[in-house]
């Protein structure tokens, strides 16, 4: 699967966040919540072999916390610290895809309609909804009249001439489709050696406790959590929450 400015924003934020702010508070996938009012965030205009706007809305609660340390204007500091990590993406995918990008043109702004992923920000005080909404994409080349009329099939009418027929999908020819799922009870990273050195009886402790739920994914994105049951003696899943129908569509669009 191709990388996204998503992807390395997302791997941005699990590295910088915790680092600075104060209580180093874990940084994890969620499913969207709204938000309470006072909402604040930053969006950012994206040059270069992708183009596009990228945007960060976060809970107004995350201020009551000087998360940036006391004395220190926190809206102010999440702006630098937003930043930093817009700019950290842009050199992942770089050095992961060789897709060159700048940062430009930071913006205040109080909230999103669509919504790509949500994350949430969990400490021993509190957690508080991250929302972001991804429009970054490679531009599209141009299309000649002759590459359109290629894509377009054709009927042949009773008087022999031919018809274009719209090639626009529909939903119902994907509800056949099959997807892989996957239940996520935590994960945990480890360094080489140490994976080299694993053996039987060897305990690997996760970052989830035995009664968090656990995540249903699909194509790499969160689309329900629960609890896990016994289903004549296989396991399952109880859902106890569900993404929007749109963002579990999203996940059938990564596919292809």
């Amino acid at each position: 699967m191709t990388m996204t400015y998503l992807d390395c924003w997302k791997k941005a934020a699990a590295t910088l966040l915790p680092q600075a702010l104060a209580g180093q508070p874990e940084f994890i996938e969620s499913l969207p919540k709204p938000l309470t009012a006072g909402s604040f965030g930053f969006a950012v205009t994206i040059r270069g072999e992708q183009e596009g706007r990228f945007a960060v809305v976060l809970d107004a609660g995350v201020l009551d916390t000087p998360l940036m340390g006391e004395g220190v204007d926190q809206k102010a500091a999440w702006n630098e610290l937003l930043r930093e990590v817009a700019e950290s993406a842009a050199g992942e995918m770089l050095a992961k895809s060789g897709v060159k990008l700048t940062v430009e043109k930071l913006e205040e702004i109080a909230a999103e309609n669509k919504i790509s992923q949500a994350f949430q920000l969990k400490t021993a005080s509190g957690a508080w909804t991250i929302l972001v909404r991804d429009e970054v994409r490679a531009p599209k080349k141009a299309e000649t009249p002759v590459a359109r009329e290629k894509a377009q099939p054709a009927t042949q009418k009773a008087d022999g001439t031919a018809s274009v027929v719209s090639s626009r999908p529909r939903i119902e020819l994907l509800m056949d489709v099959e997807l892989e799922a996957t239940l996520r009870f935590g994960s945990r990273e480890i360094p080489l050696g140490e994976l080299l050195e694993l053996g039987p009886g060897d305990v690997v402790q996760l970052d989830r406790h035995v009664n968090d739920p656990v995540d249903l994914i699909v194509a790499d994105k969160i689309v329900a959590r629960g609890d896990v049951v016994l289903v004549n003696g296989n396991f399952g899943l109880r859902v106890t929450e569900v993404a929007e129908p749109r963002l579990r569509l999203e996940t059938i669009r990564c596919l292809f």
